[in-house]
């Protein structure tokens, strides 16, 4: 739960996506190995969640954080 609330924390305030230096992400606790699913794209760009929260790996060491849409 707790790499749930990192992300959710680092996410500017009412956006669904935005952009993260990874050093930020350890810095708040977060463990890249602990996620509950992965989501694969058309692109072939796969996320890795943590339920509602994502991250896509970027190039130099960036993330970009995405929140699931409520379907």
């Amino acid at each position: 739960m707790k790499n749930r609330r990192v992300l959710e924390s680092l996410l500017p305030e009412g956006e669904e996506m935005g952009k993260v230096h990874k050093e930020k992400l350890v810095e708040h606790g977060f463990h890249f190995k602990y996620i509950t699913h992965l989501y694969t794209n058309k692109k072939g760009n796969t996320y890795f969640f943590c339920y509602d929260m994502g991250y896509l790996p970027l190039e130099n060491d960036w993330y970009l954080l995405v929140k699931r849409k409520e379907e």
